[in-house]
């Protein structure tokens, strides 16, 4: 199988916003990898499914292809491997989306035993690794052990050539654990260094930029300037629906416009947005 012309077929699919075309794809060119007996292929599309999968909240998919692959990365002895290591980080994360807490921190710890027997920090594969770990511990209620795993992966990043969309990115998840320790202002601040870094750079916009769209879009609420909030957040969906489509995140953004119109007296807006989430859920379900 050649994978440069699955990524190139695959990336025209992303670029052109051709995400139903995506899952009969990857599909097919797993049973491909699988009759070709190319186990580092199967590996390859295996991890774009958990991605993918995870992207557009099909939770069960990307169970059975993270499962699915781990096992026979087990099997051909590459469990201390880098891209053993790899596959378990894309697993934790979509374990992470889908609320199962418990098995996304066991796969993270793993792959740090993993990186901590084969790197040496500041190794930019200890950003990826610290900026995850950090986003679920934050889930987890863990604030101050999520602030420090984001300090981390931010002083690494900072580190790195060409790095403005990566270091946006640390700098929104960060951002978000402000919010959660009361310090709005200085969310607000980190927020808007991100989004400049994103809208600075050449190409198209990173898929991360929805989520400091999202988070500025918190921080006016927080602060009473609702328009500015509705703003921004409608933003955020458009470019979540761009990239992934009305996948779950986009049902949350359209409740939290709806929360802001219901702010700004503007029930029928509220009830079209309310409307709308309701049955991307259900269409989810």
């Amino acid at each position: 199988m050649n994978v440069e012309a699955f990524f190139q077929t695959l990336d025209s699919y992303f670029d052109e916003q051709k995400i139903d075309q995506i899952d009969p794809f990857l599909v097919s060119s797993l049973a491909q990898a699988k009759e070709e007996q190319d186990y580092g292929a199967y590996i390859t599309v295996c991890n774009e499914m958990i991605g993918f999968y995870r992207s557009i909240s099909a939770f069960e998919k990307a169970y059975i292809a993270a499962e699915d692959v781990l096992l026979l990365m087990e099997e051909l002895h590459m469990e201390h491997t880098e891209h053993f290591a790899t596959t378990l980080l894309n697993a934790a994360t979509a374990y992470r989306a889908a609320g199962d807490y418990a098995t996304a921190l066991r796969y993270y710890r793993q792959a740090l035993q993993i990186y901590d027997g084969m790197l040496e920090p500041p190794d930019y594969r200890y950003a990826s690794l610290y900026n995850n770990m950090s986003i679920l511990l934050e889930k987890m209620e863990d604030n101050e052990a999520a602030i420090e795993y984001a300090d981390k992966a931010l002083a690494i990043i900072r580190t790195l050539p060409d790095s403005d969309a990566q270091t946006a990115t640390t700098m929104t998840n960060l951002a978000l654990l402000y919010f959660k320790t009361d310090r709005a202002e200085q969310a607000k601040e980190l927020l808007e260094q991100a989004i400049a870094l994103f809208e600075g750079g050449e190409g198209p916009v990173n898929e991360h930029y929805s989520g400091a769209l999202a988070g500025v879009a918190e921080a006016w609420y927080r602060m009473g300037d609702y328009a500015k909030s509705l703003d921004y957040y409608e933003r955020a969906l458009g470019e979540v629906k761009a990239h992934y489509g009305e996948n779950m995140s986009y049902a949350i953004l359209c409740e939290n416009c709806a929360a802001v119109c219901g702010e700004l007296s503007d029930d029928a807006k509220r009830d079209a947005y309310l409307e709308k989430a309701a049955s991307v859920r259900a269409a989810l379900a």
